[in-house]
């Protein structure tokens, strides 16, 4: 039986290989990794990269006649823009309640 997964989470999993190599990849590359552990058509990986460059995630250019994808900015960038964006409701004190509260907290434990 084969699971589908999510169109986030085929999305995340693309960001996850671009963020793991240095220089750009191309679809055929990204693929391959993917493909490793799961039956994943080459048109979808192509059609993942596609909404990841129109949305800003990643960067291509083109190569000959592949395109190369990079991601647009660092996990720790986007990590530090996901949190922003759910701090947004929150007011000035909240916020620094907020921050206080995860510096505080050892590294890795993330339940404590």
């Amino acid at each position: 039986m084969c699971v589908m997964a999510t169109s986030g989470e085929l999305e995340q999993a693309v960001m996850e290989i671009l963020w793991s190599h240095s220089s750009p990849l191309s679809v055929r590359e990204v693929h391959e990794q993917l493909a490793a552990d799961r039956t994943l058509a080459y048109t979808t990986v192509l059609t993942v990269l596609d909404r990841l460059a129109k949305k800003g995630n990643v960067l291509r250019t083109l190569d000959g006649r592949a395109w190369l994808y990079r991601p647009a900015r660092s996990r720790v960038d986007e990590v530090a823009r996901r949190v922003a964006a759910l701090m947004e409701p929150l007011a000035e004190a909240e916020r620094r309640t907020l921050l206080a509260l995860l510096v505080s907290r050892p590294i890795g434990n993330a339940e404590a």
